[in-house]
Order: structure tokens, then sequence, then C-alpha cells
């Protein structure tokens, strides 16, 4: 009986990764790209602009 109740622990890890593996990716897919662009678009900008020399 304890040799199944030590093959429940690694069941019950699997079944609360799985679980919280879909709750942590539920945000990623509402969210989208649009803030990493917005930066990415600046960081470009920031980086074309000419140095300007004193």
């Amino acid at each position: 009986m304890a040799a199944l109740v030590w093959l429940l622990i690694p069941l019950v890890a699997a079944i609360g990764a799985g679980l919280w593996g879909s709750w942590a990716n539920r945000t990623r897919k509402a969210r989208g790209d649009g803030p990493e662009l917005d930066g990415y678009a600046r960081f470009r900008e920031a980086m074309e602009k000419p140095r300007s020399r004193t």
C-alpha cells in the first residue's frame, strides 16, 4: 500500500504542473505581441538617430 502512495506523488505533481502550465499560458494569448513590437520600434528609432558630437 505504501508503494501506491509513493506512485501518487509524481502523478499529483504532473497534474499540478499541467494545470499551472495552462494557467500561466492563458495570459500570453490575450496580450499578443503589441507591447514588444512597440518597444522594438522605439529601440530602432533610437539606434537610427545620428549621434551628436560635442
